[in-house]
């Protein structure tokens, strides 16, 4: 069976020529969605990707900052919706951490009709995870972790895809050693990488406990990962950004595949 890495966003908290870092796994015909954005994009972003929202039914939430957290109340919302009106199957389950648990259902319950927020415990589902928990979700073992985080709370994951592969999400902030056992020699390895190292004056990324491309590189380099995926970006030269970021990366980055890709790329993994 094969599966997919659908980017829907690919840019960091201020941009505006792309949306918000998040993306979606496809296997067959379901969807792991990772993440949602910054506020009602999301359904944009999933109606050109034809990821139709009846398809989503697991989601996994890094952490509470805005350009990654907002979407979610919209799904909560028009998902509830599609529920009550009977064009729902299923419940919607949605894995984070404690805390981030009790953030969502604050925003939701000051955002969202009761009509709709009543349907959580009801078929919406909150599954709260701990550092270095196994749970299987779409038949897939995925193992959470905090990476420790010095802003907000916030966990990544590891996973073995169907075909064997290695996939390994850590968040929106630099690779950390704590993260060795995830990441070392994984087959995807997905980066943040705010800017390219020679603007580093101009975007502060170091201040914002980020990266430049190089950085990033290293990291994947000496992890010996064997496919980087490079997002979570500024947008200011959005036409040329994956010319410029991938020829920046390969000075540093030499042993597997290096990516930097659009909004809506796909991958198939």
């Amino acid at each position: 069976m094969e599966e997919t890495l659908i980017l829907l966003g690919t840019g960091n908290a201020t941009v505006t020529k792309c949306f918000n870092t998040c993306f979606a796994i496809k296997t067959g015909e379901e969807y792991l969605l990772v993440d949602t954005g910054g506020g009602n994009g999301i359904m944009a972003q999933l109606e050109k990707a034809k990821i139709p929202m009846e398809a989503i039914h697991e989601i996994f939430m890094s952490h509470e900052h805005t350009d990654h957290l907002l979407g979610l109340v919209w799904l909560i919302r028009m998902i509830a919706t599609k529920m009550k009106k009977g064009q729902y199957e299923g419940n919607l389950n949605i894995y984070c951490h404690k805390e981030l648990k009790e953030i969502i259902l604050t925003i939701t319950k000051l955002t969202v009709q009761d009509k709709f927020y009543r349907m959580i415990g009801e078929r919406i589902f909150f599954h709260p995870v701990e550092d270095k928990e196994v749970r299987q979700i779409l038949r897939y073992q995925m193992t959470f972790f905090d990476i420790r985080s010095t802003k907000a709370k916030q966990f990544g994951f590891t996973m073995q895809l169907k075909n064997g592969k290695r996939f390994t999400f850590v968040g929106d902030e630099p690779y950390q050693e704590h993260e060795r056992e995830y990441a070392e020699g994984a087959d995807w390895f997905l980066h943040e990488a705010f800017c390219l190292y020679r603007d580093r004056e101009i975007y502060k990324p170091y201040e914002k406990h980020h990266t430049t491309v190089k950085e990033a590189c290293e990291h994947a380099e000496e992890l010996k990962v064997k496919n980087l995926i490079l997002y979570h970006t500024e947008d200011k030269n959005i036409a040329r950004r994956k010319e410029l970021y991938t020829e920046e990366g390969r000075a540093y980055y030499h042993c597997g595949n290096l990516m930097v890709p659009e909004d809506l790329e796909r991958i198939v993994l």
